[in-house]
């Protein structure tokens, strides 16, 4: 199993350019299945959640091309509407699926989804959102079996604001006879890319990026060619490295407009920004500033930022306060953390008391998840001595190359193959 060597004490410098969102792209892709054609994505990131529902939807039958950054996925050809435990297990996003094939095919079979170890994230939503919209549901031997004719228009209040149910649900809706309305639903950047994708190939989405989805279905839909958009958490995670660093790294090919309260937060920290139309410059300040985080669904503090920010924080002069209000177990981090000095006090499972020191020292380290690992990455580059990741398998699910790109802003930072 590899792991991520880093050896600390350098500020980075140079210019990292953004790969695509990962968030955007898995919904994107999966909204091929609606068309019987082919469609081409661009700037499609190397990530083994790519690789893993390219792999899902070949085995739906569609045919798949691939390469470098682009994605030719040709749905006309699937013959199968069983998505399978060995395939879905490894990445929540698999459920994304369950809408398309009940609204272009009839019918489907889902395995119940895996993922990272980070709190329970049901997909009731997702099943209630399609038996309002006419679909039979069957949950049977860790399966999810639903069937309709065709979907039906429906009004949707969700109880809680969730990104993949708004995602399956609108993807499920443009096919669906009628007008469907989706309530509480996310206004994620992502939701915006998907409806746009939706909208190109001839659908009539309205409302993207308010509480409020307007779906009018349409009998088909048709290919398309377009690109994914940024990933706003890797240009996060990488202006977060340029601050903690002390260092002066400009963030490319990214959109600050979709990370307001990143860079908001940054700017509280004491580092100096420079903003472009799709880039960041981050010049690192000479004391980290402690503050109060709490995150929230977007346009809030993305939970997908918090590993990051308690990182740096733990370097900041004073206390900070960092209020967890996704997830209830994404805290897993500390523990690592700690193994590095930090000072970390828990109250429960969703606040954390950071009190900055001086130095973090380096250590053997276990990622846990996604952003965990990242965080435990970052830490290395500011600890002294050595720090040694372990189980970056969790990283390679949403990080292109990640040490590439920091040793080309001057980490001292290796993977070895396991």
């Amino acid at each position: 199993m590899d792991k991520i060597v880093v050896r600390g004490g350098a500020p980075l410098h140079g210019r990292v350019r953004v790969s695509g969102s990962k968030n955007a792209a898995l919904p994107i892709l999966v909204s091929s299945l609606l068309v019987g054609g082919k469609t081409t994505f661009r700037n499609v990131p190397g990530l083994m959640d790519i690789h893993s529902i390219v792999c899902l939807l070949s085995e739906l039958g569609a045919t798949v091309d691939r390469a470098e950054d682009w994605v030719t996925i040709d749905a006309s050809t699937i013959d199968c509407v069983e998505a399978p435990y060995d395939l879905v297990r490894k990445m929540r996003a698999s459920i994304l699926v369950l809408g398309p094939l009940v609204a272009r095919m009839g019918r489907a079979k889902v395995s119940m989804p895996g993922g990272c170890a980070i709190g329970d994230r049901p997909i009731d939503l997702h099943l209630k959102g399609l038996e309002a919209m006419g679909a039979t549901i069957r949950l049977e031997q860790g399966y999810v079996e639903a069937e309709a004719t065709r979907l039906k228009g429906a009004r949707i209040v969700f109880d809680t604001v969730s990104v993949g149910a708004t995602e399956n649900l609108m993807m499920a809706a443009t096919l669906a006879e009628g007008v469907t309305i989706l309530s509480n639903a996310a206004r994620e950047p992502e939701i915006i890319a998907l409806a746009d994708v939706l909208n190109a190939m001839g659908a009539k989405v309205e409302g993207a990026g308010t509480p409020e989805l307007t779906i009018t279905g349409v009998s088909h839909l048709s290919p398309v060619d377009t690109a994914i958009i940024p990933d706003r958490i890797e240009a996060g995670t990488f202006m977060v490295a340029a601050a903690m660093t002390g260092g002066d790294v400009e963030v490319t090919a990214c959109a600050p407009e979709h990370m307001e309260h990143t860079l908001s937060k940054l700017e509280e920290v004491g580092a100096t920004l420079e903003v472009g139309k799709d880039s960041v410059r981050v010049i690192g300040p000479k004391a980290i500033k402690s503050v109060d985080i709490r995150t929230a669904p977007y346009p809030g503090f993305p939970t997908d930022m918090q590993a990051q920010f308690m990182a740096m924080l733990t370097l900041a002069d004073g206390a900070s306060v960092i209020h967890e209000t996704i997830f209830e177990n994404r805290f897993i981090h500390v523990s690592e953390l700690k193994r590095m000095g930090a000072d970390i006090v828990l109250k429960g499972n969703d606040v954390a008391t950071v009190k900055g020191i001086k130095r973090l020292s380096g250590a053997q380290v276990m990622a846990s998840d996604l952003r965990a690992s990242a965080s435990l990455i970052l830490s290395g580059l500011v600890a002294k001595g050595e720090t040694v990741v372990n189980r970056v398998y969790h990283l390679d699910r949403g990080y292109e190359h990640i040490e590439t790109k920091l040793r080309g802003l001057g980490a001292d930072i290796e993977r070895i193959k396991g």
